[in-house]
């Protein structure tokens, strides 16, 4: 992967806000659902969002600033050849447990295999039949539930179901789906950790979504029904007359799961009016002549913090 600040295009200077400005623009352009069956635009989108995901993380950016992490969030290991560094105390990772088999870092290696592979799962590791590995979820699997699939260093190739209202971060234990004993036992279990990956309009809070969706003027002014995308589908919204820029309005249960509730969190939509993007000679001719848009002023409230 690149450097992950290229990727953005954004300094390393730069500060959170900007960086998730940065990202969210680029997330728009190139997002799978707004430009289908193209693969480039795919590609960019994971490799944007994977950038994003490591530099969105304090610790993860503190890191590969400090050359301890590559691009990838792996570790960087020591220069020289990894068996120098075999003997030394924590030498146990470079083994598969059970054996005397020499395995380089299961990490880099599982990531190199793997990783490749659609960036899906990635910083494979192993210790006493157990595996564990990193696995980036589409907003909308998370949200909604569904399976993926994801291929395991011994070869097999999982289905992992993602609980509807999954979150960033969350552990799934997979019993018995670690890696086997070599002595003969029952396998290990795979412990799975969701990165869920952002949504090019959608934004998470707790259990309700929130998004910003561009109406007409005439939507604004005069009010009318509007087509809006949710997690479970488009529905229908009541845009009311004399609506503006910031109008927030709620569409109850059309958020996320939120499992320990039992119930649905909810979806606000903020409002925002957009003009054509081609002059339009009427709507000059009426606001020149329209006397009440000559006397307001909107920043009049702006005066009192300057």
């Amino acid at each position: 992967m690149q450097d992950p600040y290229s990727v953005l295009g954004v300094s390393k200077t730069v500060s959170a806000d900007d960086l998730r400005a940065a990202y969210r623009q680029l997330a728009k352009k190139h997002h799978p659902d707004l430009n289908p069956g193209d693969k480039a635009a795919e590609a960019t989108f994971k490799e944007v969002s994977a950038a994003y995901e490591l530099l969105s993380d304090a610790d993860k950016r503190r890191r590969f600033d400090a050359g301890e992490i590559d691009a990838s969030g792996q570790e960087v290991p020591p220069r020289g050849f990894w068996r120098e560094h075999a003997t030394s105390p924590g030498a146990e990772r470079y083994y598969r447990a059970g054996t005397s088999e020499d395995f380089a870092d299961l990490g880099g290696v599982f990531s190199d295999m793997f990783g490749r592979q659609g960036g899906f799962a990635r910083g494979f590791s192993g210790t006493g039949g157990s595996l564990s590995f990193t696995l980036a979820v589409p907003f909308l699997i998370a949200a909604r539930g569904g399976r993926q699939r994801v291929g395991l260093p011994d070869g097999r190739s999982l289905e992992i179901d993602i609980p509807e209202g999954a979150t960033d971060r969350q552990m799934l234990r997979l019993k018995g789906q670690g890696l086997p004993d070599p002595n003969g036992g029952p396998a290990g279990d795979a412990f799975v950790e969701l990165h869920i990956e952002p949504h090019a309009f959608f934004e998470r809070r707790d259990s309700n979504i929130h998004m910003e969706l561009p109406v007409t003027l005439n939507e604004a002014v005069l009010g009318g029904k509007v087509r809006v995308p949710t997690i479970g589908g488009p529905v229908m919204l009541n845009v009311p007359a004399g609506s503006n820029t910031g109008t927030t309005l709620r569409l109850k249960g059309r958020g996320v799961l939120d499992r320990k509730a039992g119930m649905h969190g909810d979806q606000y939509v903020k409002l925002r009016v957009v003009l054509p993007d081609l002059p339009d000679d009427k709507l000059k001719e009426f606001l020149q002549g329209w006397e009440a848009g000559k006397t307001y002023d909107p920043r009049r409230e702006m005066e009192r913090f300057t």
